[in-house]
């Protein structure tokens, strides 16, 4: 039997097979399934991972800086683009934010491709030392998994939605052994309603990778570290002095993180954005190697107090026993971590913030702790500031407290900080958010309008499209015309408002039926010009707005129609706020459904 037709008896056995269960039974199989290929992936990627950084670094030598260090960025920055324009043929950066807009823009369906390339893009990016995470492109495989199993299985946008989620979730448990975190991020970043039929199927998935993820990779924890003491009542204070700091580092970050992205924006020439990213990256690699890939390595060191691993490479390498020039060296990387890792993605790379975040975090709270004790002869724990500064910092950056709470908690069985973990990560939180309450992941969806959130009034408005609302059966009248040329055309006329456009079609503004009904029948002022009967309206909307912002206009204006222009100012329609109130009530019904 041809291979190809091997394949189509397959699926239509799969499909029949899914007829004959209920949609919670195949919605739990499903999830199964989704979260063992997203484990899987996760493996394919890690491995690849390891393979390209050990054939790159692992024969340097540690008392001596490499030049390999200045070029190793460029190349895999430049690989990967190559990779993305002729391979790929599409946009497979910023993971997390391109899930979210699967789910608000295109009926949460992802191309097949992300299955895998952004496996190899995230691992050629991090293995030739871009200094991002691996998250974000897990996260994406994870998600175009589950997104195409539910249309391989012909499913509605709310179980396809349900099963990206999945391979979301699963994905990221996978990577860091964690299934409650990988839960809680779907519900905390993703934006999944929270009723017994997603989450169970969440659970199954979650459980599912990490089983895998078990087996294949033994069942030592990510971050290999005991915990002390973990709470001390008396470092309560310096704990709400860290969530402090903690929130004004994670606004730092997504600040020049936007900052570096700005700057790139305006390089429009892809072989300058090669240049100017290899170099930036390439020098801050050099002077701090801990900056290369995604660092998960430096900071665990860190986390154990040993300090000497950071300076391997490093022209700082004899100086690895001066304690201030280990914290000034600690809170150099911490600061160009984020210049590093916003280049990294600038200039074409594929990464993520994930474990940047949780980097930085990292540095922040061994930083003080290193300074505390250096300064004060304070006996702080390296590990539990290190780990609450982890939790702190991404909190603050993803505006998600208790992922990062229960990822801590998991990638290191250090249950006993959960107190500190509170305290830190609830005080950073509300700080950054009071200084931006956009995430780093949400920041450009919630400018467009293409962002769900739990908010369901806002959700809805984000599935509705003005150019599918606008009506365009309105007479345009020109701007010579006189009271009896328009008398002329009311017959035919099915509205009773006159958009009065100049010869080039821009809206000059608008004549109302009530208006005229004076001087109509007058036949001795049928020579009035119709400039005489123009108003202007309350408000325009610009073609591409979002129905959130018009319906905005709507109550702030107290009125029910307004004309659509584009952003020339020609005219183009009517929106009125009575369609898209009706538009509101059945995408309503459809998304409950």
């Amino acid at each position: 039997m041809p291979r190809l037709r091997r394949y189509e008896v397959i699926y239509r056995w799969f499909l029949s097979l899914t007829k004959r269960m209920t949609d919670r039974q195949m919605m739990m199989v499903l999830a199964c399934i989704v979260g063992l290929v997203a484990g899987f992936g996760t493996y394919v990627f890690e491995l690849l991972l390891y393979w390209i950084k050990q054939g790159l670094v692992s024969w340097f030598q540690v008392d001596q800086a490499s030049l390999l260090f200045l070029i190793y960025p460029a190349i895999g920055i430049v690989i990967v683009s190559l990779f993305v324009r002729y391979v790929v043929k599409d946009n497979i950066s910023e993971g997390v934010t391109r899930v979210l807009y699967a789910m608000s823009k295109n009926n949460s369906l992802i191309r097949g491709h992300n299955c895998w390339t952004s496996i190899v893009g995230g691992a050629t990016t991090i293995g030739f030392g871009g200094s991002v995470g691996p998250e974000a492109p897990i996260v994406l495989t994870g998600a175009a998994i589950g997104s195409n199993v539910g249309r391989l299985a012909r499913l509605n946008y709310k179980q396809t939605t349900l099963l990206l989620c999945c391979g979301a979730g699963a994905a990221l448990a996978a990577i860091f052994k964690a299934p409650i975190a990988g839960l809680v991020f779907v519900l905390e970043i993703l934006m999944l309603d929270i009723t017994a039929s997603s989450v169970v199927p969440l659970l199954i998935a979650t459980l599912s990778a990490t089983t895998l993820a078990f087996s294949l990779r033994g069942f030592d924890p990510i971050i290999a570290v005991t915990v002390p003491d973990a709470f001390q009542f008396q470092n309560i204070p310096l704990y709400i002095l860290l969530g402090v700091i903690c929130g004004f580092v994670s606004y730092y970050f997504t600040t020049v993180n936007s900052a570096v992205g700005r700057m790139f924006s305006r390089i429009k020439k892809i072989h300058t954005r090669w240049i100017v990213g290899g170099i930036v990256i390439g020098v801050l690699i050099f002077v701090f190697p801990p900056l290369y890939g995604e660092g998960y390595e430096s900071f665990i060191s860190l986390m154990h107090g040993d300090v000497d691993p950071l300076f391997d490479n490093s022209l700082f390498y004899d100086y690895r026993h001066i304690w201030w020039v280990v914290v000034l060296y600690l809170l150099a990387i911490l600061f160009f971590k984020v210049i590093a890792m916003a280049s990294t993605n600038a200039a074409g790379g594929v990464g993520g913030t994930f474990a940047p975040s949780m980097f930085v975090g990292a540095y922040a709270g061994a930083s003080m702790a290193f300074l505390c004790n250096a300064l004060f002869a304070t006996d702080l724990p390296i590990v539990s500031f290190t780990l609450v500064g982890m939790a702190g910092v991404m909190a603050g950056v993803m505006k998600a407290p208790l992922t990062s709470i229960f990822l801590i908690a998991e990638l290191s069985n250090g249950y006993g900080l959960f107190i500190p973990l509170m305290i830190v990560t609830a005080i950073s939180f509300v700080i950054d958010y009071y200084l931006d309450p956009d995430s780093i992941y949400t920041k450009q969806l919630r400018q467009r309008g293409e962002l769900l959130t739990h908010n369901k009034d806002q959700s809805v408005f984000v599935f509705l499209h003005l150019d599918q609302l606008m009506e365009t059966d309105f007479l345009k009248i020109d701007e010579r015309f006189t009271l009896g040329d328009l008398v002329g055309i009311i017959a035919k006329a099915r509205r009773n408002i006159f958009p009065v456009v100049d010869e080039e079609d821009y809206l000059l503004g608008v004549v109302q039926l009530d208006d005229l009904r004076r001087d109509m029948f007058d036949r001795s002022k049928y020579g009035n010009s119709i400039m005489n009967y123009m108003i202007q309206p309350p408000d325009r909307i610009l073609l591409n707005e979002q129905v959130q912002s018009v319906m905005e206009k709507f109550e702030e204006d107290k009125t029910w129609m307004l004309p659509v222009v584009d952003k020339e100012g020609r005219y183009q329609g009517f929106i009125s706020k009575s369609r898209i109130l009706a538009a509101y009530r059945e995408q309503l019904v459809e998304i409950s459904q």
